[in-house]
């Protein structure tokens, strides 16, 4: 059983002692305590962001407190008490199957000052964050990232991708379905509640998603008192004909540069619906909504359902991009915890330079789509890297392409195996930033 309460367990031993050796100290920052000040301008320092005020201060206390927050201090420095390298985790839940979720240990905010690069800090935050999150019993680790070349190198890999997508409204004349229900707007005072309990609900369907919080929803919403657009934001809601809300979007609007009054961009800032009828209603207003001629959106399905609801599918452009990158710490409860589309007996091999993954494993996976893995001796029949086990777990990604890479070594026939097994029941998809 993992840890739910994650944010006073002990500081990793050996983190401690590699970063003493380069004269800096490990410790942890209490969201409560006057620490944490210099800590949150450290990490919007590392993400660009601007010195935070008073209130911002105040409302990323609040949102932060209960997470495991870690400053790497070089004491020495101009700035003894501002550290030179932040990291935060805190206890989550992963969707691997539809109503199948497994404990996740989510870590973000990590970020190095440029002053102190090659001083292994980033590597003692997240080697210690790993050994900690393995030992408190959680079977995966995952990350949003920034820059795509960073995290590979501790066994992180993209399980779930998602797409950017531009849509000329002038083009995309909808043709998708007409809905039965209603729109109506609705105040941005109300939006965290109604999109955190909306989000509940998608959430534990789609294999990639994770639980939202508060802070997240009042981002979102324009609540934040560092959001410059936030008196732009506004949200429609789409009630079914039952009577019952399915859908919210949330968007700004802003004038093209260089463009007329009549030439407007509507930016989603999010859109979530529980069925297809509200998906359909709400791109339609965004495709139909007067004096727009481009819709942007972000974290969309990678093949995003709006590409069907016109007339010129060339007038939606999607960029696809990694989204939620995974690292398995526990290769039995990892696999056991999701359900598969076939059966399936093979033994893999999982070649892990840390150490956690690392081993042989028969897989054992029944007509019902259940598994049982155990540790062998015996020769496997698939072996890869942690890396792309990770990739693999939720089904994002086939053996086969894998294999094209050198990721997955195997025959076709054991890896043909692999991939009708692991095909999801739904895209693994993650539509928030964590």
């Amino acid at each position: 059983m993992a840890h739910t309460d994650t944010a006073t367990l002990p500081l990793d031993a050996s983190s401690s002692q590699a970063l003493a050796e380069n004269e800096l100290e490990y410790a942890l920052v209490s969201g409560d305590g006057d620490d944490f000040v210099p800590y949150l301008r450290s990490v919007v320092r590392g993400f660009l962001d601007e010195e935070p005020t008073d209130e911002v201060v105040e409302t990323a206390r609040r949102a932060m407190r209960a997470r495991r927050l870690i400053g790497v201090f070089d004491r020495a420095g101009e700035a003894p008490d501002a550290p030179v390298g932040t990291i935060e985790s805190w206890p989550s839940e992963l969707t691997v199957s539809p109503e199948r979720t497994l404990p996740l240990w989510s870590i973000s905010a990590v970020t190095v000052a440029p002053t102190h690069r090659r001083r292994g800090i980033a590597r003692a935050m997240l080697t210690g964050e790993l050994r900690t999150a393995a030992a408190a019993g959680f079977a995966v680790a995952g990350l949003t990232v920034t820059e795509a070349t960073i995290y590979g190198r501790w066994g992180f890999s993209p399980a779930a991708w998602a797409s950017d997508v531009v849509i000329d409204s002038r083009r995309a004349a909808f043709t998708g379905p007409v809905a039965s229900g209603r729109l109506d707007f609705v105040a941005r005072e109300t939006l965290p509640v109604r999109l955190e309990t909306l989000h509940e609900r998608i959430r534990v369907q789609r294999p990639g998603s994770v639980r939202g919080w508060e802070a997240r929803w009042r981002g979102m919403a324009g609540l934040n008192p560092d959001d410059k657009e936030a008196r732009k934001v506004r949200a429609v809601a789409y009630t079914d004909a039952a009577g019952e809300e399915r859908g919210i979007l949330v968007y700004t609007l802003a004038e093209k540069d260089g463009s007329a009054f009549t030439d407007h961009e509507l930016r989603v800032r999010i859109l979530l619906a529980d069925d297809d009828e509200a998906v359909a209603a709400l791109w339609r207003f965004a495709l139909e909504h007067d004096l727009v001629s481009r819709v942007t959106a972000s974290l969309q399905p990678a093949v995003p359902p709006v590409q069907w609801m016109v007339s010129d599918r060339r007038a939606v452009t999607a960029t696809l991009t990694d989204h939620h990158w995974l690292r398995v710490l526990d290769v039995p409860r990892a696999l056991a915890a999701r359900t598969y589309a076939a059966a399936l007996t093979t033994t893999i091999r999982v070649e892990d330079p840390l150490g956690f993954a690392d081993g042989t494993w028969s897989l054992r996976i029944d007509e019902e789509g259940s598994a049982e893995v155990v540790p062998v001796d015996d020769e496997a029949d698939v072996t890869l890297s942690v890396n792309a086990l990770g990739s693999l777990l939720l089904g994002g990604v086939r053996a086969t392409e894998l294999s094209v890479a050198g990721l997955v070594r195997g025959g076709p026939d054991a890896l043909a195996a692999l991939d009708a097994a692991f095909a999801p029941a739904a895209t693994p998809l993650l539509d928030i930033w964590y």
